[in-house]
């Protein structure tokens, strides 16, 4: 069922197409249409057996936070957010074996990612303190956890003998586009202008999201 891989990467190509050049109306059809595709991939070579089935839910719920933040990414910010991070805790729960032992690896990893991600959430906080959203705080450190525990199992997968080289690359460079993608989004929004910043951050987003189930595909199927 390589066709629907096929396919989200081409719409994939079209979101990032109509961010640089335009229609609107083509990255209405574009973003949405890459999740579909890939959770109609995930569904026809697992059946959403087992743990594959919170990977589909993770997908659905990310489909659900693409379209909210397309009708409005200031008015559906934090309701954008809560969907992405019912998403990455779907994620978690499917990656759940990841936890049931620790290596110096595992350890080491957790002491980098969590180092970076303090000092980059400082960074953020403070922007947003600055622009008066306080009420945004809370809800971005939570989410921010989130997304580093779920970068943190899919990462230990490189310290996993039952994965396989190949699943445990895609899996752990998918959770760190996605988590890129989120960073940019963020200091897009409330650090700094970056240039091109939209397109990097959807871009980096769908590469992410076709390698998150790519490597849960290589691995489960």
């Amino acid at each position: 069922m390589i066709i629907w891989l096929i396919l989200a990467i081409a719409f994939a190509a079209l979101e990032a197409l109509a961010l640089s050049r335009g229609p609107q109306k083509l990255e209405w059809l574009a973003k949405p249409a890459v999740m579909v595709c890939l959770f109609l991939w995930l569904y026809l070579n697992t059946g959403l057996q087992g743990l594959t089935l919170w990977f589909g839910l993770g997908i659905l719920f990310s489909l659900l936070g693409d379209v909210l933040l397309m009708i409005s990414l200031d008015r559906m910010f934090v309701f954008g957010l809560l969907a992405f991070l019912l998403a990455h805790f779907f994620y978690i729960v499917g990656l759940q074996g990841q936890f049931a032992s620790a290596s110096a690896g595992s350890l080491l990893l957790i002491v980098i990612l969590g180092v970076s991600g303090v000092r980059l959430m400082r960074r953020i906080i403070g922007a947003i303190r600055a622009k008066g959203l306080n009420r945004l705080i809370i809800p971005v450190i939570i989410y921010s956890a989130i997304i580093s525990i779920m970068l943190f199992a899919a990462m230990t997968t490189i310290f996993d003998p039952t994965w396989t080289t190949g699943a445990s690359f895609l899996v752990s460079v998918g959770a760190f586009f996605f988590y890129v993608s989120d960073l940019i989004l963020a200091w897009n929004k409330f650090v700094s202008p970056i240039k091109n910043g939209r397109i990097l951050n959807i871009a980096l987003y769908h590469l992410g999201q076709i390698g998150l189930i790519a490597g849960i595909i290589s691995h489960f199927s």
